[in-house]
């Protein structure tokens, strides 16, 4: 009975000998093959960087392609990527960039200035309706021919004098065009590659599949397995090969945020997409080290669809923003880890911060769905709000859930779907109200409000006022800084007041990172350069 004892503590020392070494020799394989595996939060809707929409996608974009300038994580400004160099005109209607000397796609062949004037034309086609389209507003006609008023595209103020320059001429002075260049919408894409697949001017083909899509950034796709993993390695052919570190990145599509924990827990996971609001405080106190709560231009809040009732009636909306304690939201559910927002526009944006404000007001707000024609919330029909599939969604939405049912007496149901689905009835507005995050292009408040001109792409509140509209076409024509900020000032008050939205809380990047992680700056655009990321052990 002993011998059989000690021969089984003998066994399990040994297994337990057995699975630290495993644990041991599976971290060191992590750095030694320096595959990132990072927590994405979505599967991606396409991996088409002028037809993209989702910041989830954004990130996988970032591997693949690269314009003219990348953003620095810590400042946001823009820096050198394909073009070496810029210059402006005196009078800054007149860009000027020059691209690096032999720059190639990821299939070896010479990417070229003319290279990125067609995949701008494509962008701007209306045919192929790209909601970003409009960041390429700034160049000289980009807008009528985008909106069909122009159909020779020769009239683009966007030429290729040689295979390395680039002229831009503009509408107007845009001193944050080398930002710009920066978003997705603006990277090169290859118009072989699209012709092979007759992708030119359509959606979905199967150009952004493995061993189809050609791009030009520091990786390229080896595989793509829908709702389990996408993978990319390092691209040879990157004009900047020599300092990309990583031999690759595995992108995990986790939506459950609880599951992406849980996988960084058991060292599958080297950054996940976000942590649970009920694992801060663990995370805090136990492994501050694996924490990061990173400064984020963001906005959560609530879009509503006008054109459904009772949602069409400004009291409504306004009710329903004026009745949504977000002071108390940000101390208890959010853990302090966000602040609270009483207007749309994150505070300090290129110098701008909001004057109005959407206080709590909860006898304002009865009053007004009083005058709507319901009092009490009697005969308020019942509205569903469709959520992001993931806690901070859903639990966001229960707080306000029993506020407005509280305050206002009106029901409302919750309704978690998958980002695939919920992106796309909030473009088709097959929804009533849904939950929304927006992370600014750049730092500028025009990154935010120009979302909600009529008939914007990006504008999926059905939403429509003409001197809303007047106000953001003023601003853009105003070339004095501080002018410019006070048209913004008139554009916000507005929206606040019309409550197309109802803004709840500001940004943070909050995640988990293992420590063998290094290079991962704080980007407050949430933009990484993965070229400087690399993975070392202690």
């Amino acid at each position: 009975m002993i011998r059989r004892c000690l021969l089984a503590l003998s066994l399990l020392l040994s297994a337990l000998s057995l699975s630290c070494s495993r644990r041991e020799a599976t971290a060191g394989n992590v750095v030694h093959e320096q595959v990132l595996r990072l927590g994405n939060g979505a599967e991606p809707q396409d991996l088409d960087p002028q037809l993209m929409t989702a910041f989830t996608d954004q990130n996988i974009a970032l591997a693949l392609f690269e314009g003219l300038c990348a953003l620095d994580e810590r400042t946001s400004v823009a820096v050198p990527a394909a073009a070496e160099s810029w210059e402006a005109s005196a009078d800054g209607l007149t860009w000027t960039f020059h691209l690096r000397p032999g720059l190639k796609w990821s299939n070896g062949e010479p990417l070229t200035a003319a290279d990125f004037v067609a995949s701008w034309h494509r962008a701007l086609n209306p045919a192929l309706a790209a909601e970003y389209a409009y960041l390429l507003y700034p160049l000289k006609n980009a807008e009528a021919l985008n909106t069909g008023k122009l159909t020779d595209f020769t009239a683009l103020g966007a030429t290729a004098p040689d295979d390395r320059t680039l002229r831009l001429t503009l509408e107007r002075p845009t001193p944050y065009l080398p930002a710009l260049t920066a978003n997705p919408v603006w990277f090169p894409v290859s118009p072989r590659a699209l012709a092979a697949f007759g992708a030119v001017n359509q959606r979905g083909t199967k150009w952004t599949r493995p061993g189809n899509l050609v791009g030009n950034g520091p990786f390229v796709l080896t595989e793509w397995s829908p709702n389990a993993q996408l993978k990319v390695a390092r691209n040879p052919h990157y004009w900047d090969a020599t300092s990309v570190r990583l031999a690759g990145i595995t992108f995990l599509p986790t939506e459950n945020m609880d599951v992406d924990e849980r996988n960084f827990r058991a060292g599958q996971v080297d950054l996940t997409y976000e942590l649970p609001l009920s694992k801060v405080d663990t995370y805090q106190r136990t492994a501050p080290q694996n924490l990061r709560l990173d400064p984020f231009l963001e906005t959560f809040f609530l879009r509503f669809n006008t054109t459904r009732p009772p949602l069409n009636d400004a009291r409504v909306r306004r009710a329903l923003s004026l009745s949504i304690d977000r002071e108390q939201l940000a101390r208890t559910l959010l853990r302090g880890t966000r602040a609270p927002a009483a207007h749309f526009t994150p505070p300090g944006c290129a110098g701008y911060t909001a004057q109005a404000r959407v206080p709590t007001d909860f006898a304002a707000a009865r009053t007004l769905l009083a005058e709507a024609g319901f009092p009490g919330g009697r005969g308020f029909p019942a509205v569903e709000v469709q959520v992001r599939n993931d806690e901070l969604h859903a639990k966001v939405l229960e707080i306000i859930q029993a506020l407005w049912q509280r305050e206002l007496g009106i029901t409302i149901t919750i309704a978690p779907v998958e980002q695939k689905t919920w992106v796309q009835n909030q473009q088709s507005l097959n929804y009533a109200i849904s939950s929304a995050r927006w992370v600014g292009d750049f730092v500028d408040p025009v990154t935010f409000l120009d979302m909600f001109v009529g008939g914007g792409t990006n504008n999926w509140t059905g939403w429509t006022n003409a001197e809303y509209d007047r106000l953001i076409r003023t601003a853009a024509a105003t070339a004095e800084p501080a002018a410019r900020l006070a048209v913004f000032q008139q554009a916000e008050t507005l929206l606040l007041e019309q409550s197309p939205i109802a803004p709840v809380f500001f940004g943070v990047r909050s995640y988990l990172i293992q420590q063998r992680v290094r290079g991962w700056e704080p980007a407050l655009l949430g933009f990484h350069q993965y070229k400087k990321v690399y993975l070392q052990g202690p």
